[in-house]
């Protein structure tokens, strides 16, 4: 804490001024953490001192509610783009949280990629002398350490190799069953039935509100490297409000899956392949009790799987053509991101596809004409039409057998899990 403070003062960044009449104080808050090596082993003890973000009011105490950092898909874009590049990734931490200087800037010849995390910096450059040369100018501007090869980020472990990016969290996922108490059982090889259906039973016995969440939040930080367990994650999170005993047997067998697949994670191959498209599908009115549609969608940039999504439908869908539709909007707009995220590292891209397994959804993009059929979806959808329309995205029709999202969206046989899998590039990791 001593050390914290000391930082405050010897950076100057604050400055103590008299309380404006009739404004709210902001508390503070400290909050302490271990830092750990990609082993699990802390290395460092940290204290930060906080404001207590959750007292702000809207327009009142604030007129930033974040600070501008990376999104986990721009960083699995940035790991995908560079094993085209052949690129080698660094990481430079930063000891203090208010960084105050200058850097210069300096012309260089070759290319240099930045990624900024909060406290923390992942770079890479088209030659490693270029990665060396930053390196020591970022640490005489600010107070900062240079870690070395990029290993471990975020709680995902990187493992870097001849053939690409392996992205693993298998240190935090060995802790989880231990952290809950179910280290019992025989592991399987999906982590769901496929003759389940989750509903909101009060004949049910009630469990544990505060493990239950427990799990479900460990569990939704798992996803970011090990999609598989993105659909019954999700379906399970839905009943945080109103768990039962069927939900915790759910639970259970995710972690009895990941059990037998702690050493798995995604993996991004160096190849040729320097493309970008999206996969779209909804399971139409998957949900039970109100019966809405679940929307999903993956981005593939390359061979590399960099970002995902799956979300439950606003309202209820009245045919799988306009179930599909909504999903395939919603995979535009990433998409759209995605393009421009890639704009800055000299990449471009038109007439993107967005492969569909539903005809009619794809019919609807290419009718200019609203008639009865689609005139009741909200008009926050038909964008999709627009960008279809001006060759920005390009719906295509995939077969069901080969569509990707499936497995996002519905629980599959060992068989068919284990294909799209594979075909993710989700994979065991020496």
């Amino acid at each position: 804490m001593q050390e914290e403070l000391n930082q405050f003062e010897r950076k100057d960044i604050w400055e103590l001024v008299p309380c404006p009449p009739s404004q709210t104080i902001i508390g503070t808050k400290w909050v302490f953490r271990n830092k750990l090596d990609d082993q699990g082993n802390i290395v460092r003890t940290k204290a930060r001192l906080v404001a207590q973000g959750y007292c702000h009011e809207e327009g009142i105490d604030y007129d930033e509610t974040f600070a501008p950092i990376a999104r986990l898909e721009a960083i699995r874009i940035l790991l995908a783009y560079s094993c085209f590049k052949n690129f080698k990734h660094y990481q430079i931490h930063v000891k203090s949280a208010f960084l105050n200087g200058f850097i210069q800037e300096e012309k260089w010849q070759d290319c240099l990629l930045v990624q900024i995390y909060v406290d923390d910096i992942i770079f890479c450059a088209t030659n490693e002398s270029l990665c060396k040369k930053f390196s020591k100018l970022m640490q005489g501007e600010f107070e900062m350490s240079m870690i070395g090869e990029l290993n471990f980020f975020l709680e995902l472990q990187i493992k870097q190799c001849q053939e690409g990016i392996y992205i693993s969290q298998s240190n935090y996922t060995k802790e989880l069953p231990k952290k809950f108490g179910i280290e019992e059982g025989r592991t399987v090889t999906t982590p769901m039935e496929t003759n389940v259906k989750l509903d909101k039973d009060e004949k049910v016995k009630s469990v544990d509100e505060s493990k239950y969440r427990g799990m479900i939040g460990s569990l939704l930080y798992s996803t970011a490297s090990r999609p598989d367990i993105l659909h019954v994650v999700c379906l399970c999170a839905c009943f945080q409000s109103n768990h039962k005993e069927s939900n915790m047997s759910v639970v259970k067998r995710i972690f009895r899956y990941l059990k037998g697949t702690i050493s798995y994670g995604l993996f991004y191959p160096k190849n040729e392949n320097f493309s970008l498209k999206g996969y779209s599908d909804s399971d139409y009115a998957e949900n039970i009790d109100d019966r809405k549609s679940t929307s999903g969608s993956c981005r593939v940039f390359g061979d590399c799987l960099v970002s995902w999504f799956l979300k439950k439908q606003n309202c209820v869908s009245l045919s799988t053509a306009e179930a599909e539709y909504i999903s395939a909007a919603f995979c535009c707009t990433q998409l759209l991101w995605m393009k421009q995220t890639l704009a800055d590292y000299k990449c471009s891209f038109e007439n993107i596809p967005i492969f569909c397994d539903n005809t009619s959804a794809i019919n609807i993009t290419q009718n200019p004409v609203h008639h009865n059929r689609t005139k009741h979806i909200e008009f926050r959808h038909h964008f999709l039409r627009d960008c279809v329309s001006k060759r920005k995205i390009e719906m295509c029709f995939v077969p069901s057998q080969d569509q990707l999202v499936d497995i996002f969206t519905k629980p599959l046989t060992a068989k068919s899990f284990a294909s799209i899998q594979a075909r993710l590039g989700i994979m065991h990791i020496e």
